[in-house]
């Protein structure tokens, strides 16, 4: 019997390669705009993505604010004085193309829902999202996909996870447990929901301030091993510390 029987993933850079789909994704809208596809221009828009998504994360600004004042701000930075709603709506659409996942995602994904129900929680974008997913190939593992944007509530809201663990039919939060790579939206997010949690950082890192999570993991065999279990108690290398 698995340790836990309802398990909710985090997308991005958890299953699928965001780091690569959005560099694909940022790089044809530059062109279709006559921007230089180069370093510089790249780091001036993710420096203020990186920000305004900071922002949304502590619960200060709108995910539909944000989109589009993303590119709001990229114009103004590089002088320009293209339409930053079709500047976003653009970008999204190509993100949505980009279906890479992660080394080992499909694997996992497959092991696991052979003995547990499998579900995305997000705050990505829909179009992005939707799209990514129909093309990956997940979608015969997973019960759900839940976007941010589609609940009215953001991780890591408890309303949040209420949403999905009631939509799913989760009575007993205890058989649950959340898997991500961000500490605040996902870890945070699932403390917050009463949920045990499994951080996965690839970087092996303890995790900085007062955001601990149940359990720590390097890589998907971690992962697996807390989830499915034995009976056994889950192995204490991978197990965080206050």
């Amino acid at each position: 019997m698995p340790r836990y029987h309802t398990v909710l993933f985090d997308a991005d850079n958890t299953l699928f390669d965001f780091d690569r789909a959005e560099y694909e994704a940022l790089g044809r809208v530059l062109r279709e705009r006559g921007y230089p596809d180069d370093e510089r221009t790249r780091e001036t828009y993710l420096s203020i993505n990186r920000e305004l998504w900071r922002r949304f994360d502590r619960g200060e600004v709108s995910q539909d604010w944000l989109l589009v004042e993303r590119f709001r701000r990229f114009e103004a930075a590089m002088g320009g004085h293209h339409d930053p709603e079709q500047f976003n709506r653009d970008y999204l659409t190509h993100l949505g193309e980009g279906a890479f996942l992660l080394p080992g995602a499909e694997e996992l994904c497959r092991t696991l829902a052979a003995q547990c129900t499998l579900a995305i929680v997000t705050n990505g974008a829909t179009i992005a999202q939707t799209g990514r997913f129909a093309r990956s190939g997940l979608a015969p593992y997973f019960k759900g996909l839940f976007i941010s944007q589609e609940l009215g509530c953001r991780k890591p809201e408890r309303a949040f996870f209420d949403q999905v663990l009631q939509r799913l039919g989760v009575t007993d939060r205890a058989d649950t447990v959340v898997v991500g790579d961000n500490l605040l939206s996902d870890i945070q997010g699932g403390i917050n929901a009463g949920l045990d949690t499994i951080w996965y950082c690839p970087g092996g890192a303890q995790p900085p301030g007062d955001i601990i999570p149940t359990y720590t993991t390097e890589n998907y065999a971690q992962v697996a091993a807390i989830i499915l279990g034995d009976g056994r108690p889950a192995p204490e290398t991978i197990k965080s510390s206050m």
